[in-house]
Formats: structure tokens, sequence, C-alpha cells
């Protein structure tokens, strides 16, 4: 018989449960026991162990085209790679550089030549490779990298060159040590002297013995907050020559005689079509903090519930933690917002393996994806930075040793907030999304462009439902609203609340860039207005979530299940309206006396889920052998 924990599980595991099952059978094996160790060369090692044993048993071959020689189950993919991070985040990092970043690069920027070439060699660790694509002056301004690939028609090669010392390639994954190729992003510039923008190139950094080739100089960016595992490296050219067939030609090409011909004319949205390609990096991204995030979770709930201090008067028992509401107060939530989350990833892995899987996808979905992956990406790692920094206090002294894992998780998951895109400029771009609906003359990241487009913003718009849309409506049309207490917990109230907040700030967005935009210049009208461009960002993805997580209950088959994520459900939208009260409470969306039950009901439910507690992280699907913390041995407990 299956249990409510199994049933939130497979709610929780969505479409891809089957895969996600496998990965907890072969992530039990002993190899990838979760290990901490500060040794950048004993960690590296594991890592590379692990990833030869991953590739033999075939791990990559859903994240490339059958004709390429894999699967072509891209939603597959995400779902290893998100599993992966409850064992070492280090392993997610490098596996998700080698065959989604490289090897992501090569299928989808790449042509048939490329594919010959290369990919069935990066599908079997054959060729290692990395993504060069940061550089020391310019991580999120990808458009202003420094790199040259210049064009020369008498030896038909490009010549990869870096300029000043801000051009370096920074940080790069693999680079310090295993990378033998590196797929490098570079302005290419044509004979004519014309420089075409950022394009994507193969090119060869190391022999086969690891010693850096001619005009290439890498180095070790050594230890880092976290990642030990990951050899992340600088790499210079000086002058480095390729053949003119190592430029990834999908969507543009130099011809013998140094002629540059694109699909696609305007430069702009050339090089979005290019990086949008690439969206999957920042999906698994943004799941794998997530998973982080629950194995954290799970560790410090399980402890709360053995661990006891203090004893009730008139008992000479101590008191199991997790018995007190303050603590209640600090894991519920958290428990509940992770929940939300991975139903929110759900719909976006979905959508993600629909268009990457698709002929012909539509241009128009594939810039809603961009913005919801950019969105959840940056709600997904912030929620790990803060759970699993609340996970260990929660634990106090045992939550701070190595052996307990919650400093590993903290440690690994904390750059996740900044890589594949930092957060604020993520969220930024939810909101151009929202103000512009990516209008096509202003594809660009131009604050300039953003100002003129909202001064002829109507400051009406639809909504853009997700794929909850019928039941949503279904929600609002019965519902009944007043101001009791009691109506708190209304799914409808939620849904309205969550809704109006985001339609005001967007429509009062525009509204202040038209006025801005008249008195000062382009620019300073976006600055004077960039703290309201990103909290009506951040109202817009609580709302996707919200959505994504009624849509995640009805979906449910078991009726126990559904009625304990129900009240889950309130918890997590009770907790986003209380954390920006002050907002709701200044645009008198809600009374003084209703803030303070909207407080009073997320105690109330933390009351509710107490007795569910273990349930709900059992839902989290962890197997026992990577939630391993010493501490929670009762042994060790003693000994402690």
């Amino acid at each position: 018989m299956t249990t409510t924990a199994e049933h939130l599980r497979n709610a929780l595991d969505g479409r891809w449960r089957d895969v996600k099952n496998a990965m907890r059978e072969n992530l039990s094996n002993e190899v990838f026991r979760p290990h901490y160790t500060p040794n950048t060369a004993i960690a590296r090692a594991k890592v590379a162990e692990q990833l030869k044993i991953m590739a033999a048993a075939g791990a990559a071959e859903d994240g490339f085209r059958k004709e390429h020689g894999g699967n072509g189950n891209v939603g597959a993919a995400i779902a290893q790679i998100e599993m992966l991070a409850m064992s070492d985040l280090s392993l997610m990092v490098k596996a998700g550089v080698q065959w989604g970043l490289f090897g992501g690069a090569i299928e989808n920027l790449g042509t048939e030549r490329h594919h010959q070439a290369y990919v069935r060699r990066i599908i079997d660790l054959d060729l290692l490779g990395c993504f060069a694509m940061t550089e020391t002056g310019h991580g999120s301004d990808v458009q202003s990298i420094e790199t040259t690939a210049t064009y020369d028609p008498a030896t038909q090669e490009f010549v990869i060159h870096s300029p000043t010392p801000t051009a370096r390639k920074d940080y790069i994954g693999g680079a310090a040590e295993t990378a033998r190729v590196a797929a490098v992003f570079a302005q290419l510039i044509t004979p004519d002297g014309m420089n075409h923008g950022v394009h994507c190139l193969v090119v060869p950094i190391r022999d086969d013995e690891g010693n850096d080739l001619p005009g290439v100089t890498t180095s070790d960016c050594h230890y880092k907050g976290g990642l030990p595992g990951v050899d992340n490296g600088r790499i210079v050219f000086d002058h480095v020559r390729v053949p003119r067939e190592n430029l990834l030609n999908r969507y543009a090409d130099v011809s013998p005689e140094g002629v540059y011909s694109s699909p696609i004319e305007n430069p702009g949205r050339r090089f979005f079509t290019m990086l949008g390609t690439l969206i999957r990096g920042r999906v698994t991204v943004g799941g794998s903090a997530a998973a982080a995030a629950r194995v954290a979770l799970d560790i410090a709930t399980r402890y709360a519930l053995q661990r006891t201090q203090f004893s009730a008067p008139d008992d000479e028992h101590e008191v199991v933690i997790m018995d007190y509401l303050v603590h209640q107060r600090r894991l519920l939530p958290l428990i509940a917002k992770s929940y939300a989350l991975q139903f929110a990833q759900n719909e976006l892995v979905a959508k993600c393996h629909e268009l990457q899987t698709s002929d012909d996808p539509d241009p128009e979905e594939q810039r809603e994806l961009e913005a919801r992956a950019a969105g959840l990406k940056a709600a997904n790692t912030w929620h790990a930075s803060t759970a699993i920094q609340e996970a260990r206090e929660a634990c106090g002294g045992a939550g701070y040793l190595a052996e307990n894992r919650l400093i590993a998780l903290r440690a690994d998951t904390d750059v996740f907030t900044t890589f594949e895109g930092d957060n604020h400029v993520l969220t930024q771009l939810v909101a151009k999304e929202l103000l512009t609906a990516y209008a096509d003359d202003i594809k660009g990241m131009s604050p300039v462009e953003w100002v003129r487009f909202a001064a002829n913003f109507a400051g009406e718009r639809v909504l853009k439902r997700t794929a909850a849309q019928t039941i949503i409506q279904t929600i609002l049309d019965t519902r009944q609203d007043n101001e009791e207490e009691g109506s708190l917990f209304n799914r409808g109230t939620q849904i309205k609340m969550f809704e109006d907040r985001e339609e005001y700030m967007v429509a009062s967005v525009a509204r202040r860039l038209q006025g801005k935009a008249k008195e000062m210049s382009a620019f300073d009208a976006f600055n004077a207005v960039q703290d309201h461009v990103l909290h009506a960002a951040q109202a817009h993805i609580d709302r996707v979530i919200l959505e994504a997580f009624v849509a995640g209950i009805d979906a449910c088959e078991d009726e126990a299940a559904r009625e304990l994520l129900a009240d889950v459900c309130d918890l997590y939208a009770l907790s986003v309206i209380e954390e920006d009260k002050a907002w709701f409470i200044e645009h008198r969306f809600l009374s003084t006396e209703r803030a303070k039950a909207v407080t009073r009901g997320i105690n109330e439910r933390c009351r509710t889920l107490r007795p569910h507690a273990e349930t709900l992280i059992d839902g989290f699907g962890i197997p026992e052998q990577l939630r391993y913390a010493a501490m929670l041995d009762p042994e060790e407990l003693l000994n402690g």
C-alpha cells in the first residue's frame, strides 16, 4: 500500500519520477556517498572517478539528440543533474559543465561537422571540455566581453586573443586541470574590421599530456568558498589560431574569403537567440540548488524531531525542539517553500523539454521560457541560501560540524546565486519581459530602450497564466471572500492577493518610468526605479510559483496527500504575504487587523503541520545514503 509520504514524493517528482527513482538507486551506491574534504586534490579526484562511473552507465545520453548518439530526453537529463546535487554539488557542477554547458554549446550552436567530430566523445568523456564565457572584466554583461576572434583569410583561420588583462577567461570550471578543449565566446571580427558581436568557437587548450598549447596560458583558481571538486581556472589567449571550421556556425558563418553571413539579421536578436539555446544550464542550477535545500531541511527536521532541550513545568521529560512554535516557524515555512518551488520547477522543466525537443520551437514561447527560467533560478538559489543557513543554525553546534553535511551544502550552494546569471540581473530580465512582453524592437537589455517603451505603455496587459489557468479561474470564480480571518485560508483570496500585487506593481512601474523619462535621461529614469522593477518581478515570480503549487495539488492522486498539500500551500502563501506585509498595508490591500491575522494563520498552519513534519520531509524522497549526517545516529547523539 502506498503511504502518504510516497504520494507526496510522486507528486513532487512530477513527470520524470521514474528517472528520479532510478537515480535514487544509483546514488545509493557507496561511491556516491556524500563526503566532505577541503582538500581540492582529493575532492577533484573523487569527482573525476564518479563522473567516469556515470559516463560508463550512459548518464549523459539523455541530454543529447538521437541523431548525435543520445536519447533526446531533455527533461530526464535535467532531472538527473538535479538529483546529483543531493550527493555532491561539485559532481553536479562538473557534470553540468561537461555535458550541459560545453556539450550543449557544441550541440546547440554547432552544425553537423561539429556534431560528428565531438558529441559522442563528449558523452563518453573521451573529450573533456570547458565553457569559456565569463571574463575577469565581464560576467553578467556577456555582450561586452573583450576576447577577440579575428578572421585571417590568408590562412583561413580565426586568431583568438585576450587583448587586455580584463579579457582573461575567469572562474571557468574544468579550465584549471581537466579540460582539453574550450567553447570560447569572443567578439567575431572580419577582415574588413567589422565586429559582428559575440560568437562561440571550439579552441583546443591542452595536449594529451595536459600541457598548455602554444599561445594558451591556463592557471588555477585554487581554493574557493565551496565546490572543492571543481577545478575552476583562468585562460589567457595570445594570438591562438584555430581553423575556420571551428566556429560554431548554426547562427552565423564566415566564408573562406572572410564574408560574414547569418540567418538572423538583427545582431541583438542573434545574440539572444544563441544564448537562449543554452537555457538548460540555468534550469539545472535552480533545480540543483533547490535539491540541496531539501537535503538540508530534511537533516535539520530529523534532528529537531529527536533533539530535546529544556523540560516543561511539571514534566520531568525534556521537550523535543520541533514542539516549540519558534522552531516550527523556522523550518516549516521553508519546507512549504521547497514544495512550492519544486512544483514550479517541474513546469519549467516540462516546458524546456517541450521546446528543446521541438523541430520548430515558437520564438515567443522560447522567450517566455527564458524569463521563467531566469526568475525561478533566482528564486531557487536565494531560497537555498536562506534554507540551508537556517537549517545549519537550527542544528546548533552540531550543524557546524562537517560530518553533518550542512556546512558543505551551504558553502557549495553559495555561488549559485551569482553563477549562470547574477540573481538581481536575472530578476530584471523577468521585469523586462513583464513590461515589454519582449516587443520586437527592444530585445536588448538597454535601459534606454526600456524607458522609451514604457513611455508608450498603455498600462493595460493580459495576465499570462501558467499551466494552471483553468483551475485558477475556477477557484477565483467560486471564491467567497470576507474580512474574517478564515478567508485567509481561502485559496481564491490568496491567488487574488498575489495577482493584485503583481498587476498593481507592473502598472505603477510603467507609470513611474513614464514620469521620470520626462525629467531626466533614460538611464537615470531606469536607475531611479530599479528597486521598484525588482519588486514587481519578485511579485510575478511568487504568483507563478503559487499557481504551480495549485496545479500540483490538483494533479496529486491521493486524497490524504492532497489535503496535506493544501495546508502546506496555505503556509507558503501566507508566508509570502507576511514577508511583504508592509507593501500590502501601505497600498491598502491588507488592513492592520487582517495583517495580524496573517501571522496568526501562519502559526495555526505550523501547529496543523507539526504532526506531519516527518511525512513532509519523507516526501522529498532523499535516499538514506544521501541524507547521511552523523548526528542523526542515536549513538552519535549520546556520544555528543
